[in-house]
């Protein structure tokens, strides 16, 4: 790693402290031309890559409607024809959000995206899968009409019968609503960000080549 922009004083020396470690850690794992690129290969043109941006698109979408339902609470879009408004948005922008996501999760499967070290950016990207389903099933849970009853209904002789009922209760709406609005969102958001900084720091996964004992896989190291 070059230290041409850490003074002369600290440059090649542990000085500086925890905050000096820290920074020169990240400027090593996350250069700002890998962090914020200004331009890709050119395979990134194909469709199958406009997925991944359209999941965080969507999602930027359910998380801001999502805030202005929790700040007017729980009840507003069933009184209000703005609430009703913004809860629509809502709901289409999780049925979007899943459907590019799957595409996404799909299409880099059968593009092995875990190949160039990628391992751990494929892992990220699968339990955060896994995270928007559980956030979506506490929307269902929380949207106080006889649809939620019955998904509740439904749902929690399965989870009493695999034992974490009494500590997931999806007929208690204030723990649902909790975990609809903070703890998963948080869980989802944090994992998104770290998908996405393991995508800046290994590079977008290239197609797989023709010839694969000469395959290029692309990471940058």
């Amino acid at each position: 790693m070059s230290d041409q922009n850490v003074p002369s004083s600290v440059a090649g020396t542990g000085a500086g402290g925890w905050t000096g470690v820290v920074r020169r850690r990240a400027v090593r794992a996350f250069p700002p031309d890998r962090l914020l690129p200004d331009e890709q290969p050119s395979w990134v043109a194909s469709w199958i890559y406009v997925f991944g941006v359209l999941t965080l698109s969507a999602l930027c979408v359910v998380l801001a409607t999502g805030g202005v339902l929790a700040l007017k609470g729980p009840a507003w879009w069933h009184i209000s024809s703005t609430g009703r408004y913004v809860n629509s948005l809502h709901l289409w922008s999780v049925e979007l959000f899943m459907a590019f996501m799957v595409v996404h999760l799909w299409g880099k499967f059968f593009m092995a995206a875990w190949r160039g070290r990628r391992a751990m950016t494929w892992i990220t990207g699968a339990v955060a899968f896994l995270a928007s389903v559980g956030t979506a099933f506490t929307g269902y849970l929380v949207q106080q009409n006889f649809d939620s009853q019955w998904i509740a209904g439904q749902a929690k002789d399965g989870l009493n019968s695999v034992g974490i009922g009494g500590y997931f209760n999806v007929l208690d709406f204030g723990q649902m609503l909790m975990w609809h609005i903070v703890l998963l969102p948080l869980a989802l958001g944090l994992l998104t960000v770290w998908h996405i900084l393991l995508v800046r720091r290994r590079g977008v996964v290239p197609p797989i080549p023709l010839d694969a004992g000469s395959a290029d896989e692309g990471d940058p190291s």
